[in-house]
Parts: structure tokens; sequence; C-alpha cells
């Protein structure tokens, strides 16, 4: 898609003139056959790679000048795999962040519907029967799996916790809602990972967002316990709370273990409390220490304060 379409306008340019446009659009990377489309002979792009004025990254693919910024590997990754090819998979889901951005160690993912090969070990291909027009978009300048698609994909790859989290971030951030991953899913219903991805869905109260290991644990708790799903990481009366029975009016904070490392962080958080209490909510706070030691003592103290708040 769009990486390619750009070539035409700049026919008429002299050849560093082409590339400096092409590489200020495409992260600082250029493909070959970019050029030769544009109109830059071939031995002024082969006089540049002996120069060092371009630098090969991949067969046919160079970086223009010093490395500009962190999303060069990914646009050379896609311009190498080719035509159609896509950034997909934990790739596409760190350039929309929705997971961190893997470090030069992890190979960037890319789709494609042909049957490229790899381009180099830090670039895994996916050989995919085709990316319809609903599964596939530019980010960024970045040809990349829609957020539908790319949850999809992810649903084959990771743990079912860290899959859950991505959907409810996706969700929260607006990028994609539970019906759009749904069409996807029956569309490729017996992909790896789909049976996982079904479950995430049909979650009471939706996929949950959580950001930590006692977060994870209480959410667990709560679900074995079958008391009502909360709310995951919403904001109320100006702060974020890390789950919420609205109904109720409680709230529930867990901490880790290190929790309160410092006054600062203690007197930020009873101020955070006072606010709620005044706004008329109840304010729980559990350790991880709480739910791996008394995990049963938790459930009756959320349980009695539901009932109290009539959730």
């Amino acid at each position: 898609m769009g990486v390619r379409a750009c070539t035409g306008h700049i026919a008429r340019m002299s050849a560093d003139e082409v590339i400096r446009e092409l590489a200020a659009r495409q992260h600082g990377v250029v493909e070959r056959r970019q050029l030769l489309e544009a109109g830059v002979p071939v031995y002024a792009i082969d006089n540049r790679v002996r120069n060092r004025r371009l630098e090969v990254l991949y067969r046919g693919v160079y970086r223009v000048g010093p490395l500009r910024d962190r999303l060069e590997r990914m646009m050379a990754a896609v311009l190498a795999c080719g035509h159609g090819a896509a950034l997909s998979h934990r790739a596409a889901a760190a350039l929309r962040e929705l997971v961190p951005l893997p470090g030069p160690e992890v190979p960037v993912e890319v789709s494609t519907p042909g049957r490229h090969p790899a381009p180099g070990p830090d670039v895994r291909v996916y050989r995919v029967g085709a990316l319809t027009a609903d599964e596939i978009t530019v980010v960024d300048s970045i040809p990349a799996t829609t957020p539908a698609r790319t949850i999809l994909d992810l649903a084959a790859v990771l743990p079912f916790g860290d899959l859950e989290r991505v959907v409810a971030r996706a969700d929260r951030m607006g990028l994609v809602r539970p019906h759009e991953v749904q069409v996807i899913m029956a569309r490729h219903a017996r992909r790896a990972g789909a049976p996982a991805l079904r479950t995430v869905l049909s979650r009471s109260g939706g996929p949950a967002l959580t950001r930590s290991e006692a977060e994870a644990l209480f959410l667990q708790l709560v679900r074995r316990a079958r008391l009502p799903a909360p709310e995951t990481n919403v904001r109320l009366e100006g702060f974020e709370v890390d789950f919420l029975w609205r109904r109720a009016h409680l709230v529930v904070e867990v901490d880790g273990f290190a929790f309160h490392a410092s006054p600062r962080m203690f007197e930020r958080d009873r101020r955070r409390d006072r606010v709620l209490l005044t706004a008329g909510f109840n304010v729980m706070r559990v350790t991880l220490r709480d739910l791996t030691d008394e995990p049963e003592a938790v459930l009756v103290q959320v349980g009695q304060a539901l009932v109290g708040g009539r959730a």
C-alpha cells in the first residue's frame, strides 16, 4: 500500500531529490524498486551504494544517511518483504503502543500474501493467503495489519492474560471494538488462537486491562468467586483507579510488595483516597501479599462491601 504509490509525482526530480523525498516519508528508508519507478537510473543507485551514501539494510532496501528513528527497522522489514507485505503480530501492536516496542534483538514480524523469504534473521515472515482491504492499513507511513487483524494474529502467539490486556487496551484507546474483532475472527475461524480470543471476548464485563501481577491476580480471584465484574483502570474523580464497582461505590486499589516506596507516593495516594471518599466511594486497599497469603479474606471483604453497596 501507500509507500509505493508516492513515486509518480517525483519522477522529474534529480536522483538526490528523489532519494531525500522518499526517505523523508519512510523513516529514512528507501527501496530500490521505488527509486527505479521514480526514474533513478540503475548506475546512480549502484554508485551511491558503493560510496555508502545508501547503506544496504536488506537486499534492495537502503538507509539514507544516519539512523533517523526507532521505526526504521519496521519500515525496512516491510519494504524488504515485497509488495502487499504488512507489519503484523507484536510489531504491529507495538506500532500502536498496545505492547512495548521490541528491542533490536527481537525479530520484526511481517505478514505477506506471497512466498517472499525472510530478508534476514531479524525479520520473521508469516505467509498468509491474503490480507483483505479491512485487514491492512497504514500507520506512520508503514503498512500494517488493522487492530482487529493484529489481535487475531496475537491470539496465536501470546499467553491468555497478555492477550486479554491487549484487547482491553485496544478497546480503551478506541482502536477497535469487540464486534470488529468478531468479524475478522469469523472469517478466520480455524486459525490458531481463535478459541482463546473467543473466550476473551465472551468475558463478563468484557476483557479487562490490568497492569501488574497483583492486579491480574486480584481479577482472577474475583472471577473465580463469581463476583460481579468490575471496571478496570478507569478514570474517577480525576484519578485512575485499579478496580471500580460503580453501583456499589466501591474502589479497590491493588498494591505490590514495594508499594509506598517514598513518602511522596504515600501522600499522593492518601490524597486520592480522601477525594474519592468525599465523593462517596469506599476505597479498599489490598497488597500482593494479601492476595497470596489470605485470598479468602480479601474476597470476603470485597463481597461484604459489594453487598453493603448493593452492586
